[in-house]
């Protein structure tokens, strides 16, 4: 998990979400790692987990990645959860809970859902206060940025913040 952190903090000083994953061979060798790179990439998909499961891959020769661990900073999302059960990862260890995305158990359980062909054993918590505080250190930070600057800000004239699709309704 210290080497995920470390990974976490790049993704930070990059301005994008600091999550940082590793994942593990049989005897606990690195085999892949990776950090969140969205915006340093301009890639929706390019998760920590995701990115660290194709270097892992890439290392191994193969996608199955039957005896490895993946561990990573924050629970991971559906997105990520698919793609780790797609390499038959049979671990996950994460450190901070997702409440609002996250597919290890908070919002759904893909990575243990009895309908897909591979279930993954899962341990969150690990070292949950230092990963969480990370995610709201960083969060706080872009807040204060957003309200700092007014055009960043929605307007205060509600007709502006209205889409001109009519399938989208307007918030209240």
């Amino acid at each position: 998990m210290l080497r995920a952190l470390e990974l976490a903090r790049e993704a930070a000083a990059d301005d994008d979400v600091p999550v940082g994953a590793v994942v593990l061979g049989p005897s606990g060798d690195v085999l892949g790692e990776g950090r969140n790179r969205r915006e340093a990439d301009g890639d929706p998909t390019a998760h920590a987990e995701v990115l660290a499961l194709r270097q892992a891959a890439r290392a191994r020769g193969s996608w199955r990645l039957e005896d490895c661990t993946l561990v990573v900073t924050l629970e991971p999302c559906t997105m990520c959860a698919g793609a780790i059960v797609l390499a038959r990862v049979p671990r996950v260890v994460f450190g901070a809970w997702d409440p609002k995305a996250g597919a290890a158990g908070s919002i759904r359980d893909v990575l243990r859902d009895s309908r897909l062909n591979h279930r993954v054993e899962v341990r969150g918590g690990l070292r949950e206060e230092e990963c969480g505080a990370l995610l709201r250190d960083f969060f706080a930070s872009h807040r204060v940025e957003v309200s700092a600057d007014p055009q960043a800000n929605e307007s205060a004239d509600p007709q502006a913040n209205e889409s001109a699709d009519p399938r989208i309704t307007p918030r209240e």
